[in-house]
């Protein structure tokens, strides 16, 4: 399975509660923090539903 990279690129200050708890349970808790993944249908659901705060890219 593939694997994805995800940096959170912007602060979950003044965020609603369910994109906070998004971003905790991908593992990211500061500004620049990078944590890996694998691509499947629940990690990239929450991705999706996070992706202005971060930045994916695919790891080959």
């Amino acid at each position: 399975m593939a694997k994805i990279r995800v940096t959170q690129v912007k602060s979950k200050i003044r965020r609603p509660q369910n994109q906070k708890r998004t971003l905790e349970a991908l593992g990211l808790h500061k500004v620049d923090q990078v944590v890996e993944h694998e691509a499947t249908p629940a990690i990239l659901g929450m991705v999706n539903k996070v992706k202005h705060l971060i930045s994916v890219e695919e790891i080959k």
